[in-house]
């Protein structure tokens, strides 16, 4: 499984689409295998959901999202979680496989 968490400044970051650059964290089972950190293509309606479609992302977590985004990656059958704190990948990964992760409410301001 792959999963998505816009970042910047190496943790996550509330503004999803206009983030400086995505962690992709592989997991098998309950183990972290493998962590990238991509820069996105440039910001338009549309293009990161297709993008990390290419890449096979199964999960996004993030802080927030709108809902027209949301919808698309639900489409592509890529699960959203909003409300994310601001934490490392690595840390946000490792509480969501143990049914740790608290999130509030989809951060969004659009």
């Amino acid at each position: 499984m792959k999963i998505a968490i816009p970042l910047a400044d190496g943790k996550l970051t509330a503004h999803f689409g206009h983030c400086q650059e995505f962690a992709i964290i592989e997991v098998e089972g309950d183990e972290i295998t493998n962590k990238q950190t991509l820069a996105p293509p440039p910001h338009e309606p549309g293009i990161l959901p297709a993008w990390l479609h290419e890449m096979n992302t199964h999960m996004i977590i993030a802080g927030g999202m709108g809902q027209r985004a949301i919808g698309l990656f639900n489409q592509l059958g890529i699960k959203v979680i909003t409300g994310a704190p601001v934490r490392e990948p690595e840390e946000l990964v490792k509480s969501y496989l143990d049914n740790a992760l608290i999130t509030g409410g989809n951060v969004c301001d659009h």
